[in-house]
């Protein structure tokens, strides 16, 4: 695969990119159909034969571009170049050979020109996001890095091995297609309850939705009042019990506290028909309401870690609206409830995708959850995606023992009808922060009621909730809140150990409308925000008293050790 030519053809890359991303997206069902990127299309050319002159211009731009990346390799500074800094191309192999270095240099900046290209068109936000989204893709894929013939690692390797580097790429290509995903770590490497989800504890209540774990203290003493998790149902929870040093679950029990869990069921066929309220009556409140009897307390804490925190932000604001006083504080990690602004993932939804998934899966049904995973692994291809085709295939390396990407690939099925509710009344239509919009288990849902204290954390570099996102659905709660953002992405920012105390995070800024004004108050502090956290949490957690040795009560006892059985089985 060699790089864009001088000659290279603006209208021509967007017809190949309407191509290129009609195939990629209708080989995936929960990727939608091709009638956005469709429509950006021809909105793009229509933009082309309007201005000739600005296609003209852009046509120039790429022949000078190309004569300067060729100047540059013949000068004397031309280390200063592009490739040098992007992790793909950075090795001694593509840097010291002049035709692999044009290739990659040539490359990067018809990439640089083209996506620019789209911005310069005056095209509509909608259409230049969805344009922009799969160019990228699109360059991504085309990448001299992912062919073997023009990577000259991957050449070398296969040189001095005598070919045996491309007979162990063939053999792990088949084995990830019998896997049906792109190996991200040595997966032999963990299991759950061997390494990984260790933290002691009993399944204490099960249901056909979910398992509730209550974790053994590890302490003499432990808060009044118990914490409950609700992790998302998207993933499997143990991402916030992995090894034992960067178990989330294991530090808040060794500070004190009862935890409680929901192990959210891996969706069969059997669980198909289950909807949104189910997800709420008998998911979320049913687990307030068994902590409460099981621990015999008025008022518990609990703590939503994305789509979980979603879904208990809603939980919160009807069970207040009914009256209900129940929680004494939550907490919010990663979490939406105000969708306007979504990221990258809105160049996939709209309305005929939605309403293609609604005809599929809408009225009884299971959402693969490999088409999920992929789909959020595309949104960062390069790192998630082309990295391990080129170490797994074209070197025919093993990539390392992960826990993080382990549980990344491990996916999770979710039920049609709670799927496409979800997706319409949240990414596409934005309806959970419009009062009384939607009705939810027979009761008008308004945000405002979910009054309790609130701690909510972001993450700076998270693609999948933008921080300024998370930051907009805090300010739609009811009651006092107090916002925290950490360094990193979605999980490496939720996942900081305090015994570890990498990375900072930010705090201290006054809650408002802007997400900029409160960065610009707020103070940075080196380390982990877990510690913060727990400091936090101990105003809400009432007396100390003897630690509950007793798992479960007399009337639900202990069912199987954590982390249960709903957590092992496979989508």
């Amino acid at each position: 695969m060699s790089s864009p030519s001088p000659g290279f053809d603006l209208g021509q890359f967007l017809s190949t990119l309407r191509e290129s991303g009609t195939r990629w997206i209708q080989g995936m069902g929960s990727i939608p159909a091709p009638g956005n990127l469709n429509e950006a299309w021809q909105r793009a050319l229509h933009a082309l034969q309007n201005e000739p002159a600005k296609l003209a211009s852009i046509q120039k731009r790429f022949v000078d571009e190309q004569q300067r990346v060729m100047q540059a390799l013949g000068s004397e500074n031309g280390g200063a170049l592009a490739s040098a800094q992007d992790k793909r191309f950075a090795g001694e192999a593509w840097q010291s050979a002049p035709q692999f270095r044009y290739l990659a240099e040539s490359y990067l900046a018809a990439s640089r020109l083209l996506l620019q290209s789209i911005d310069d068109l005056g095209l509509p936000q909608d259409a230049r996001q969805r344009m922009r989204f799969f160019a990228k893709q699109y360059l991504d894929a085309v990448s001299p890095a992912n062919y073997l013939l023009t990577n000259p690692e991957a050449l070398k390797a296969a040189i001095d091995s005598k070919g045996e580097t491309l007979k162990a790429g063939l053999e792990n290509l088949r084995g990830d297609m019998e896997k049906g995903h792109i190996s991200m770590t040595d997966e032999s490497a963990f299991a759950i309850g061997r390494n990984i989800a260790l933290t002691p504890g009993s399944v204490v209540f099960e249901n056909e939705i979910f398992q509730l774990i209550q974790y053994a203290p590890s302490t003499k003493e432990v808060h009044l009042r118990p914490l409950l998790f609700v992790p998302p149902c998207i993933n499997k929870f143990y991402i916030l019990d992995l090894t034992p040093e960067n178990s989330f679950v294991r530090y808040a029990v060794s500070q004190g506290h009862t935890v409680f869990l929901v192990s959210w069921r891996n969706v069969q066929a059997a669980q198909g028909n289950l909807t949104w309220d189910d997800y709420l009556a008998d998911g979320v409140v049913k687990a307030i309401d068994t902590v409460r009897i099981i621990t015999n307390v008025e008022k518990i804490n609990v703590l939503g870690f994305c789509v979980g925190g979603t879904l208990l932000a809603c939980a919160l604001a009807i069970l207040r609206r009914m009256g209900h006083d129940v929680v004494e504080s939550a907490t919010y990690l990663t979490t939406f409830t105000d969708f306007s602004d979504v990221g990258d993932i809105a160049a996939y939804i709209d309305e005929a995708f939605v309403r293609r998934r609604e005809s599929e899966v809408g009225h009884g049904g299971v959402v693969n959850g490999s088409d999920l995973a992929f789909a959020f692994s595309s949104l960062r291809a390069n790192e998630l995606i082309w990295n391990y085709v080129v170490n797994n295939y074209l070197k025919g390396g093993k990539p390392p023992a992960f826990d993080l990407l382990y549980w990344n690939s491990d996916s999770t099925n979710l039920p049609g009808p709670w799927y496409c509710y979800y997706l319409r009344n949240t990414y596409h239509e934005n309806n959970l922060i419009q009062p009384d919009r939607l009705t939810m288990c027979g009761v008008p849902l308004d945000l405002s009621y979910a009054d309790m204290p609130a701690f909510v954390f972001a993450a700076k570099e998270d693609h999948i909730v933008p921080w300024r996102s998370a930051y907009s659905s805090a300010t739609f709660l009811g009651g006092e809140v107090e916002f925290v953002l950490g360094a990193s992405g979605h999980i490496a920012g939720v996942v900081n150990p305090a015994s570890k105390n990498k990375r900072s995070y930010w705090r201290g800024g006054e809650v408002g409308a802007d997400h900029l004004k409160w960065f610009a108050q707020a103070a940075e502090t080196e380390g982990s925000w877990w510690p913060h956290w727990i400091d936090w949490l101990e105003g809400f957690s009432g007396r100390m008293i003897p630690a509950r040795r007793k798992l479960g009560n007399s009337q639900l006892r202990p069912i199987e050790p954590a982390p249960g059985r709903y957590v092992k089985a496979q989508a």
